[in-house]
């Protein structure tokens, strides 16, 4: 049966966690295209358990909960005890960590209408005087502190709630070495700058080379801005989130 939509015949790379790749191999699927499972990115257990569990004990003497990504949502939900979840006052970098958030059971999300990153966030009236307020916020080890930093200015108290710790997978790279040998890769989609160092570290020199020469798709320009930087030929920035993603390669593929 021949395969019809407007990705029909384009093998597109998936390179995010497995766990969290399920709706961009869906949407992929429903367009025509060939999703290319290649995890470039591991999500791990946190390093630090016991402080962790230390910061969760008092989850409710925060004004505020801060979520950096739908992986901090599951992971740190999970982690949760009993009814803390209703306890919570949820804030969202962007609409699929809020979407994430209220398919758990919380109302009442703060998140920007426009954009999935720190600066929209940061721009919300609500967060503008911070002064006396407590803030966690529940993300993976690492990352830019310029959430932490801007709130402190603004007269927050704000803690971490690490959650998880990102690595590198060890993977077996002949299938994909393959897939690009036989051309059937067209696209390839990355959401984290880590992802993308990790991709070209596991592949070698003449995978790297040979995925530089495809259109990369990203989420955000410094991802982009990122690819470009490490000899990419060609790195567009989509709109925010999967459905981005996926709306960048049905635009530039009808045009190509």
């Amino acid at each position: 049966m021949t395969t019809v939509g407007p990705l029909a015949g384009i093998g597109v790379l998936v390179t995010r966690p497995r766990e969290q790749a399920g709706q961009l191999r869906e949407s992929l699927l429903a367009l025509g295209a060939t999703p290319l499972l290649f995890p470039a990115l591991a999500i791990l257990p946190a390093t630090n358990p016991d402080a962790l569990l230390e910061v969760l004990g008092r989850i409710d003497r925060y004004d505020l909960h801060l979520f950096v990504s739908p992986a901090a949502v599951r992971f740190g939900l999970a982690a949760l005890s009993g009814d803390a979840v209703l306890k919570l006052r949820p804030a969202a970098v962007g609409n699929g960590t809020a979407a994430a958030l209220r398919a758990a059971g919380c109302g009442d999300v703060l998140v920007p209408d426009a954009g999935a990153d720190s600066e929209h966030l940061l721009a919300l009236p609500a967060l503008a005087n911070m002064a006396a307020k407590r803030v966690l916020i529940f993300r993976g080890e690492g990352g830019r502190e310029l959430i932490a930093d801007s709130l402190r200015a603004r007269g927050a108290e704000v803690e971490y709630a690490e959650i998880y710790r990102r690595g590198c997978p060890q993977v077996d790279m002949m299938p994909l070495r393959r897939m690009l040998d036989r051309h059937q890769v067209q696209a390839v989609t990355v959401f984290s700058r880590e992802t993308l160092d990790n991709l070209l570290r596991m592949g070698g020199a003449d995978t790297a080379e040979s995925l530089r020469a495809l259109p990369l798709f990203a989420p955000h320009p410094r991802i982009a801005a990122h690819a470009l930087a490490l000899n990419f030929d060609n790195a567009i920035t989509t709109a925010p989130g999967d459905l981005g993603v996926v709306a960048g390669l049905v635009e530039y593929f009808r045009h190509d």
